[in-house]
């Protein structure tokens, strides 16, 4: 599979919301707390703030990530693109252009938490999900480039 990474156009808003809204409804464990709608109208708002890139293949759009500074805000895969190696292209992506990375990930979600921790983050704090909108207990994992800290 051919994977080329570009910025997102206000076009990939139906196609980004798709994945989010389909990881929702494929995890008992996430809250459905937004329509279809109101989750492509969320995407197109990361579009307008710049923040996403997608990954396309044939298929066209099957993955993105959200990047708002240094924070991965999103990154998102449709099923097809799973275990494809597109997850890694876009977090290197991201590594790339920062010499540090922060994010949270749902305490639920063991597959993203293996992940980030198999790509060099590490977990600095936990919460119960008070201060996230599904409630849910999450993980803040940051990433550091080797040597960026040296100066």
């Amino acid at each position: 599979m051919t994977v080329n990474l570009r910025p997102a156009r206000s076009t990939d808003a139906g196609a980004t919301g798709e994945i989010l809204h389909g990881f929702t409804r494929e995890h008992d464990w996430m809250p459905e707390l937004h329509t279809r709608a109101e989750i492509i109208a969320f995407c197109g708002r990361m579009i307008e703030l710049d923040w996403m890139t997608v990954a396309e293949t044939d298929l066209g759009v099957v993955g993105f990530l959200s990047l708002n500074g240094d924070e991965v805000h999103s990154l998102y895969l449709a099923p097809n693109a799973r275990g494809q190696g597109v997850g890694q292209r876009l977090l290197d992506y991201a590594k790339s252009r920062r010499s540090e990375l922060s994010l949270f990930a749902f305490q639920a979600n063991y597959g993203a938490c293996r992940f980030y921790e198999r790509n060099g983050f590490v977990e600095v704090a936990r919460s119960d999900g008070a201060d996230n909108d599904e409630n849910l207990p999450d993980i803040k994992f940051v990433w550091t480039r080797k040597g960026a800290a040296d100066g």
